[in-house]
């Protein structure tokens, strides 16, 4: 049910941004339909998180903020990769490496759906890359990132994990912003890829009690960075 449930859910975000940008609705609709997507994927997929781990072995249980605590998730990182149109394809970089982290510790917790899904999404932005390189006509608009932070986000919960996402697209993504005017396009995509796959890295090799200190630290930076209207992407 996993692969149909994800299957529905992208159709839905992909007709209702679709559907928004065409008639110019308001953007609650759009959001809607992500909301809906993600019931799809709670409710029909089986798909959620009911519990954190913390440091020192120790464990939240998130009780009947089950739900709520989900669809935020996965609304919240569906729009990771906010863009109206940018014309650089090679933005796609980063979602590339997130996936492909998710997918190789999916392949040694030995999770079939987030291995077999985040390698496809990865060879298919491959594909989209390649076509953009030869023919310098692919253009990266909302319906796409939307799509692809959709699946991140389904994949980052099928595993339980906040880390991928966060430091391998939203951080990354985010540094992305910061450095965007001081650098050339292709300079800024290529140093926040590398961060991100330095990231990466780190997933595999780091305590899980210091990834947390790093959570909490890097998100206390990229929330007083929102406190700028020069650095603000939210």
């Amino acid at each position: 049910m996993l692969y149909l449930s994800l299957f529905i859910g992208i159709v839905l975000i992909v007709i209702i941004t679709k559907l928004t940008q065409i008639f110019k609705l308001s953007r609650i609709w759009e959001l809607l339909g992500q909301i809906s997507a993600s019931l799809v994927i709670i409710m029909v997929g089986k798909l959620d998180v009911s519990y954190f781990n913390l440091i020192y072995g120790n464990q939240i249980e998130l009780g009947y903020l089950t739900i709520p605590f989900s669809l935020l998730f996965i609304v919240g990182f569906t729009n990771v990769m906010n863009m109206e149109k940018v014309q650089n394809h090679l933005i796609l970089l980063l979602p590339c490496v997130s996936l492909v982290c998710l997918s190789i510790l999916a392949f040694i917790m030995g999770y079939s759906f987030v291995s077999i899904t985040g390698i496809c999404a990865s060879l298919t932005i491959m594909l989209i890359l390649l076509y953009g390189y030869y023919s310098g006509k692919v253009f990266v608009g909302r319906t796409l990132t939307t799509s692809i932070g959709f699946i991140i986000a389904v994949l980052s919960l099928a595993l339980k994990t906040v880390y991928i996402p966060l430091f391998t697209l939203a951080l990354p993504f985010a540094l992305y912003y910061l450095i965007q005017n001081k650098f050339t396009s292709v300079q800024s995509i290529t140093i926040s890829s590398l961060m991100g796959i330095l990231f990466s890295v780190l997933m595999f090799i780091v305590p899980l009690n210091i990834l947390w200190y790093l959570v909490v630290g890097l998100t206390v930076i990229l929330v007083i960075t929102q406190l700028s209207r020069r650095y603000r992407f939210i």
